[in-house]
């Protein structure tokens, strides 16, 4: 009983804390990228489960875990506009400090033209420039009993565009629950807690991408599914903009004016905007199929003269022994579609197989 008020008090305090950060001008997207392929393939927010994926474990620290010992991990995203981003990730597991995992990332959006603010240069004489973002994360988790762990991460952010440049610090926590007996997963995540060490501009800092989400998931018993219910952005209700600037009110033809939806259609719009659901089918062992819906997504994305497939999300997770390979696609819009890929081997594992198969060719010549 101690260890689980334990658990409440620390989401609950550090919910409390970072409260006061929300509503402010956000840097350092980087740390709300995906580099997660199921991640991305079930909607983009926290995903509460206890299995073997290890691209995972750094958007949820509290499954850091000692079996994700000597993982390597490679990601990476084929982005908007020919930009791209990548990842590469190692956990270890110290006796007697605990479960650790270090993440380096980076993401580079190309080469620009630079011009005057006139716009003269456009023909290449001012040359070019890039920009990119960096983040390096130190992850920490412990299990504190059969059904409860914690985890945090600590994040460093660099950014260079042109001649401006920023570094930054933010740090996660999270909180899970796992009933084994009932497949159940529950988790809890406030991240991004922090932002600009040194900003852009001096004098003007912003904050890393802050948010508090919630998820639950469940694997039936007689069927191979598990089903993912996560919920972000809990910090605020109002999700979209409805003003005269919508660009997506449809128009009264008699008054010329805008026709603004109700305030219970708002409401139930903003409801909607804060869920993400998933489903996962697991027809074999080693192969997990997935897809998904964020409605967020598909309300900012969407168009009036086309539909579209904007906040759905897809993909596969294979797992054979020591090996992972994750790939999924997510719709923004038209042609906007990235493609995300994870590749992972467990060093510890591939080492036992090879001593079992070894042990095992010894036995038959043996005999």
């Amino acid at each position: 009983m101690q260890k689980k008020l334990y658990f409440l008090f620390f989401i609950i305090s550090i919910t409390k804390i970072c409260l006061a950060q929300s509503d402010r001008n956000y840097v350092y997207n980087i740390m709300d990228y995906k580099f997660s392929a199921r991640l991305a393939g079930l909607g983009g927010s926290l995903i509460a489960v206890r299995d073997n994926d290890p691209s995972l474990i750094m958007y949820n620290p509290s499954s850091i875990a000692p079996k994700f010992s000597t993982t390597l991990l490679i990601g990476a995203a084929d982005y908007f506009a020919h930009t791209g981003y990548a990842s590469a990730m190692y956990a270890q597991t110290f006796k007697k400090v605990g479960s650790f995992a270090m993440e380096v990332r980076y993401a580079g959006y190309g080469d620009f033209v630079r011009t005057d603010e006139a716009g003269y240069g456009a023909d290449g004489e001012f040359g070019t420039f890039s920009c990119n973002d960096a983040g390096v994360t130190l992850g920490w988790g412990r299990q504190l009993d059969s059904v409860f762990s914690i985890g945090a991460n600590l994040k460093m952010m660099f950014s260079n565009y042109e001649i401006y440049s920023s570094f930054g610090l933010a740090v996660d926590v999270a909180g899970s629950y796992y009933n084994e007996k009932n497949n159940i997963a529950v988790a809890i995540l406030v991240k991004n807690i922090g932002g600009e060490l040194k900003p852009f501009v001096e004098g003007k800092h912003n904050w890393a991408p802050f948010d508090i989400q919630l998820a639950y998931s469940q694997r039936l018993k007689h069927i191979p599914i598990r089903y993912h219910i996560a919920l972000h952005s809990l910090y605020k209700w109002k999700m979209g903009y409805v003003g005269p600037n919508d660009t997506l009110l449809e128009i009264d033809a008699i008054t010329n004016q805008p026709k603004y939806p109700s305030k219970f259609s708002q409401g139930v719009t903003n409801f909607f905007r804060h869920i993400n659901f998933g489903i996962e089918i697991i027809p074999v062992k080693y192969l997990t199929l997935f897809v998904s819906y964020n409605h967020d997504q598909n309300r900012a994305m969407r168009i009036l003269q086309k539909k579209t497939m904007a906040g759905f999300g897809y993909g596969f997770l294979i797992d054979i022994k020591s090996i992972q390979f994750g790939f999924s696609r997510s719709h923004y819009a038209v042609g906007a579609t990235p493609n995300y890929f994870n590749f992972s081997l467990n060093f510890n594992d591939l080492s036992q197989l090879s001593k079992a198969n070894k042990q095992k060719k010894l036995e038959r010549v043996t005999k």
